[in-house]
């Protein structure tokens, strides 16, 4: 790793421990050359991942999105931005764990269905009310008794 301040190559990490994600190492480095410090981090490189959307149009994975869908539907709940994040931190290890190139818009709602049930039953039915597309008060009255019963 080069010296972001000297450009010298031989430096040594004098600490490392991993960040809250789990999935990054940040590492302390002192410079041999000019004796300064510095931080890195260390990701696990993921394969790309490919969304195919319902109109089998694909785009590529973005966490924003699925974070942006939770967040409207957790709208005025107690749910806080740390819970949100490890909501979205669970979807996602679990879609990179499928080891699959391409993953469809379906099962990335399903994901995000079955967090939010556990998570807030009415941030929960707001997902689904949008992500199922209800028609009428019937199929919103539906759900609501499956959550009632389950």
């Amino acid at each position: 790793m080069k010296c972001p301040f000297c450009g010298e190559e031989d430096t040594r990490v004098i600490d490392s421990r991993p960040v809250e994600d789990d999935n990054t190492i940040r590492r302390r480095r002192l410079c041999a050359g000019c004796g300064k410090r510095f931080t890195t981090y260390e990701r696990i490189e993921t394969l790309p991942l490919i969304v195919i959307k319902k109109d089998n149009n694909r785009e590529p994975y973005d966490r924003s999105k699925i974070e942006a869908g939770i967040v409207r539907s957790c709208h005025k709940r107690p749910i806080s931005r740390a819970q949100i994040g490890s909501v979205v931190d669970e979807i996602e290890t679990e879609l990179f764990n499928r080891e699959e190139q391409e993953i469809s818009t379906m099962v990335i709602g399903e994901l995000v269905m079955n967090k939010l049930k556990d998570l807030d039953p009415v941030a929960y039915v707001r997902f689904a009310s949008v992500y199922r597309e209800f028609k009428d008060v019937n199929t919103f009255m539906d759900e609501l008794k499956k959550i009632l019963e389950g």
